[in-house]
């Protein structure tokens, strides 16, 4: 189902993704501090958000490097 090397990127990024943004983890961040001014839970959430988004922008402009072969 998934063989190229890209499809599988992109199923790692989910899971990854999901891990991150689930409860576990998620409440490392839930606490009374701030980052620059802002809550760090937010400015947390937003930072994962953001970096799941380039991640995935990286991957999927990168292409599929089986085909190259």
């Amino acid at each position: 189902m998934f063989r190229g090397l890209t499809a599988q990127r992109l199923v790692a990024l989910f899971v990854g993704g999901w891990a991150l943004l689930n409860f576990p983890l998620l409440a490392i961040w839930d606490r009374d501090a701030t980052l620059l001014g802002l809550p760090l839970f937010p400015a947390a959430l937003f930072a994962v958000w953001a970096a799941l988004i380039a991640a995935l922008a990286w991957v999927v402009e990168r292409g599929d490097d089986d085909a190259e072969s």
